[in-house]
C-alpha cells in the first residue's frame, strides 16, 4: 500500500475532528432538547491564531444553562507555527526546527445534576519532524457510583482490545498517573485512558484507534447522561459537586498539558479555559 503524504494525513485527521465535533454537538443538543422547554443549540465562535500570519485557528462550540448541561464546550483547532525555545525542549522532533502543526478536538462537560459526572475527552494529531497521535478521556463523578465506573472501564477495554491487547492496561495506567492531584494526594476522578506520542509506524492503525476512542466516548457519554439525568439530587449533593469542581480547576490550571500547550503556542484563551466549570467552591 502506498504511504500517505503528510499533507493528506493532516487533511484526514483535521476532517475527522470536525466530523466528530458535529456528531457530538448534534447528540448533546438532542439530549438537552429532550428535557428542555425551549430549543437550545451550541453557539459557535471561530478564532484565528494570528491576525497577521497564516497560522490557522479553530472554532469554539458552547452550550450553557440547559436543563441537563450547565456548561459544555467542544473545541476544534488546526494550528501551525513555531514553539518557543523553552517549550520546544519538551517536544519530540524539534531538535533542528521548532516548527509544528497540530489539529485536535477537546471537550469538557459540566452538568446541572450532581449525579452526572463531569466528562472530559480529547484527541489530537501533531506533526514536527516527527508525528504522533494523543488523547483520551476520563470521568469525574461528584457522587461515587461503582456500577458506572465498571461500565465506563469495560467499554474502554473493549475498544482498546480491538487495536492492541496491551493498550487498555498501558493507557489506563497513563491516565491514573496523569489525572492525579499531588498536592492533595488524590486522583481527579474515576480514571479512564490517556495516550501520547502514539506512533507505531502504522499511521492507518493509529488513526483508526484515535477515531474509535472518539466514537466510544460519544457512546459512553450518551449512556451515562441518559441514565443519570432523571436521578434526584439535593443541596448536599450540590455542595459536594462544587467542591469536586474545585479540584477540577486546580488540576487544569496547575498540571493540564493541553492548557500548557495552548498557552505556549499562542492558542485562543477562551478555548483554552473552556474546560473550567461555571461555579466551584473551596
Amino acid at each position: 500500500m502506498k504511504k500517505k503524504s503528510t499533507n493528506l494525513k493532516k487533511k484526514l485527521a483535521s476532517s475527522w475532528f470536525t466530523d466528530l465535533r458535529n456528531q457530538i454537538c448534534k447528540k448533546f443538543e438532542d439530549i438537552e432538547n429532550k428535557y428542555s422547554n425551549k430549543k437550545i443549540k451550541f453557539l459557535r465562535k471561530k478564532w484565528k491564531k494570528s491576525k497577521t500570519k497564516s497560522e490557522g485557528g479553530g472554532e469554539i462550540s458552547i452550550l450553557r444553562n440547559g436543563k441537563i448541561f450547565e456548561k459544555v464546550g467542544v473545541n476544534i483547532s488546526v494550528v501551525n507555527g513555531f514553539f518557543n525555545s523553552e517549550f520546544k525542549k519538551k517536544i519530540p522532533g524539534t531538535e533542528k526546527s521548532s516548527k509544528f502543526w497540530a489539529a485536535g478536538i477537546s471537550l469538557v462537560a459540566h452538568f446541572q445534576n450532581p449525579k452526572i459526572p463531569s466528562l472530559h475527552f480529547n484527541t489530537r494529531y501533531i506533526v514536527t519532524s516527527k508525528e504522533w497521535f494523543g488523547g483520551g478521556m476520563d470521568v469525574t463523578p461528584c457522587i461515587a457510583d461503582n456500577r458506572q465506573k465498571k461500565y465506563f472501564h469495560r467499554e474502554l477495554k473493549k475498544t482498546c482490545d480491538l487495536h492492541d491487547k496491551n493498550y487498555y492496561k498501558k493507557h489506563k495506567s497513563n491516565c491514573d498517573k496523569y489525572f492525579y492531584l499531588p498536592h492533595r494526594k488524590e486522583p481527579r476522578g474515576d480514571g479512564g485512558i490517556f495516550y501520547d506520542y502514539l506512533n507505531t509506524n502504522n499511521w492507518e492503525n493509529d488513526f483508526s484507534y484515535t477515531k474509535d476512542v472518539g466514537l466510544v466516548f460519544l457512546k459512553i457519554a450518551e449512556n451515562i447522561i441518559q441514565k443519570k439525568s432523571k436521578q434526584k439530587w439535593n443541596e448536599r449533593d450540590k455542595k459536594i459537586q462544587l467542591i469536586k469542581r474545585a479540584r477540577y480547576v486546580e488540576f487544569n490550571l496547575l498540571f493540564d498539558r493541553g492548557t500548557k500547550f495552548g498557552l505556549a503556542t499562542g492558542g485562543n484563551i477562551e478555548a483554552i479555559f473552556m474546560s473550567l466549570p461555571p461555579s466551584a467552591s473551596w
